[in-house]
């Protein structure tokens, strides 16, 4: 599989996704252990569905794979959606799907790098995400990313029986210590 270094980070860059990786990203999607965190242990994507959810996203844009630099290894993938250029927004995800890379950084670097790109790139003011809030790990990544939580939908992601909260979170451009240059280490 070839990818291309669209936004290059010290240890990730993120590449266009490539439909050739549908049968990993089917694989992620159907581990529940990777879907809980982003609020989907429900479902469950036929290696045809997952194709077809990826063909949707390469044709809405802004969508990425997320490679490891020294080995071109797919981890996870993140996106800016739901862009409003009328009023410089949009919402971030992002999913790490191979749990070997849980817990080391490659988040916090892949956020950086996403909202680098959104708010000098893209000229974005504001950046929305969601995380449910039994996802600590996740919350203290976007609270070292420059997050700040402005809202709660309170006890509206129920596992088990036991129910917890949807929190919002936000950054503005200008709360972020984000430099063009670094986007361009070849030079403008």
């Amino acid at each position: 599989m070839r990818y291309y270094q669209k936004l290059k980070g010290e240890r990730i860059y993120l590449s266009p996704i490539n439909v050739e990786d549908t049968p990993k990203y089917s694989e992620w999607i159907n581990d529940m252990a990777v879907t809980v965190k982003i609020g989907r242990p429900w479902l469950s994507l036929s290696i045809q569905q997952e194709k077809e959810a990826l063909e949707g996203m390469i044709k809405e844009g802004n969508h990425f794979a997320i490679i490891l630099k020294d080995e071109d290894k797919l981890i996870g993938n993140c996106s800016l959606f739901m862009i409003d250029q009328l009023h410089s927004k949009a919402e971030l995800g992002i999913m790490i799907g191979d749990k070997d890379y849980w817990n080391n950084g490659y988040g916090t670097e892949v956020i950086q790098l996403l909202l680098n790109y959104g708010f000098n790139i893209l000229n974005l003011h504001n950046v929305l995400l969601r995380v449910f809030s039994f996802n600590e790990r996740a919350i203290k990544c976007y609270i070292k990313c420059g997050f700040k939580e402005f809202g709660r939908r309170r006890e509206s992601y129920v596992l088990g029986k036991k129910k917890y909260d949807e929190v919002y979170m936000d950054i503005l451009s200008t709360e972020f210590g984000g430099d063009i240059k670094r986007l361009f280490p070849e030079g403008l």
